[in-house]
């Protein structure tokens, strides 16, 4: 690998890191706050607002300048997001900003990616960025379970009174941590390097941004593989941004813990994640992405067994389990994914794109997540609905594969065999 791929892994380390645990740090705010029970959910599709209302903008944008200042600027979003918290802002509307930074982000992570790097490293690649993203989602929620327990966060607190700082909730001095991360973070983005891929200028006005970028998004939905990868990827992100929360609100239910306990768990699943994504790119060549979509339905069986869960001796292989299938299926798909938009329409563009169907399935499903909370429907409820649908949908994509394969056989290997030599 070359060297500025370490730098951009290590800038995504503490930006993931600071993403994670502020979620659990947002849930003590709105708790302290005394803020309705719904409003926890809501925070999954309140960060993932901004990936949809912006995806036209934010792919043209990641394009438009070197990528490493790209990440720079959003991390300074991120920042902006963090001191709202601390100034008294609601804690949706401040999550939705942190939101807004990382929809600016994520383009440019993925998409300098295909610029640095040759198709052929692209799985290897995308295994260990999302390897060491899961690790920053372990040591995230590790990092925020311990920032809101009272062992840590009251200290804390205290030490802030002490320099002459006083909080109106003790939660507030364990933002400033994640805000500390969130610079650590642009720090290292100023230290990625400008590769040799053309610029390409943002021209016209929104409308015209927009028009582009609905077609590009049509544009990779008839496409006889990026179709595929594209509705495995979302599917698999829209579940897992929202499973942290049902996490929350099944260990709370199924083994009576509290937030700080539960957050254990949920690191659990991104251990077993960070597992199969690492397996994957040593194991799965880019042409062979297609042929992990029946994990996807088996994801889904096993997060409906979730239900029978009663003990934590249970949960945790259970839990590393299925996070390894996941993990397995997604690297592969998402590398081959990336790899068609490149070769499409450009890096910027193509993340842009996947982001936006992505974060549209979280918001779609951490919006009817929050009305069945609000509506008072249980946690294993809510649990077994979300698996019979992952089990469908995953189903429905395996069929729908192996219909381009009956129909388009010619196309679809060319296009596999594009992917295996890198070309366009």
């Amino acid at each position: 690998m070359k060297k500025g791929f370490y730098t951009i892994m290590t800038a995504q380390f503490f930006s993931s890191l600071a993403d994670n645990a502020l979620l659990l740090v947002a849930i003590a705010l709105l708790r302290q706050s005394h803020a309705p029970s719904w409003h926890v959910p809501a925070l999954v599709p309140m960060f993932a607002l901004f990936y949809v209302l912006l995806a036209p903008v934010v792919g043209a944008f990641a394009d438009a300048m070197p990528k490493g200042r790209v990440m720079f600027i959003a991390n300074s979003i991120k920042v902006l997001g963090c001191l709202m918290m601390l100034g008294g802002h609601h804690p949706l509307l401040s999550y939705a900003v942190v939101g807004l930074g990382a929809a600016a982000y994520s383009p440019a992570k993925y998409g300098i990616l295909t610029e640095l790097l040759p198709p052929s490293q692209l799985v290897r690649a995308n295994g260990w960025i999302e390897g060491l993203t899961i690790a920053s989602i372990v040591l995230g929620v590790l990092l925020g379970g311990q920032m809101i327990s009272p062992a840590v966060m009251h200290p804390l607190d205290q030490a802030f009174v002490r320099i002459g700082v006083d909080f109106a909730l003790p939660v507030q001095a364990s933002i400033v941590v994640m805000g500390v991360l969130y610079v650590i973070a642009a720090g290292f983005n100023l230290g990625i390097p400008r590769t040799e891929v053309p610029m390409i200028p943002l021209r016209g006005s929104v409308w015209v941004l927009i028009t582009d970028f609905m077609r590009c998004n049509a544009w990779l939905w008839r496409d006889k593989l990026g179709q595929i990868t594209l509705g495995t990827t979302t599917l698999f992100w829209g579940v897992s941004g929202n499973l942290r929360v049902i996490v929350f609100a099944w260990a709370a239910v199924a083994l009576g813990y509290t937030t700080t306990q539960a957050s254990s768990l949920v690191g659990v699943v991104a251990i077993g994640t960070a597992v199969g994504a690492v397996a994957a790119s040593m194991l799965v060549r880019l042409p062979a992405a297609p042929k992990v979509i029946p994990l996807g339905a088996a994801m889904g069986i096993f997060l409906m067994g979730m239900v029978f869960i009663d003990s934590v001796w249970m949960a945790i292989p259970f839990l590393l389990i299925m996070g390894a299938i996941g993990g397995f299926m997604v690297v592969p798909m998402n590398a081959l994914l990336q790899h068609r938009g490149h070769n499409l329409m450009g890096a910027g563009r193509s993340i842009a794109v996947q982001n936006f169907n992505e974060q549209a399935c979280i918001l779609m499903l951490g919006g009817l997540y929050a009305l069945l909370e609000r509506a008072g429907v249980s946690a294993y409820t809510i649990i077994v609905l979300l698996g019979a649908t992952v089990t469908l949908v995953m189903a429905a994509l395996g069929y729908w594969h192996h219909s381009n394969l009956r129909r388009t056989p010619g196309r679809v290997q060319r296009l596999l065999r594009i992917a295996e030599g890198g070309g366009h």
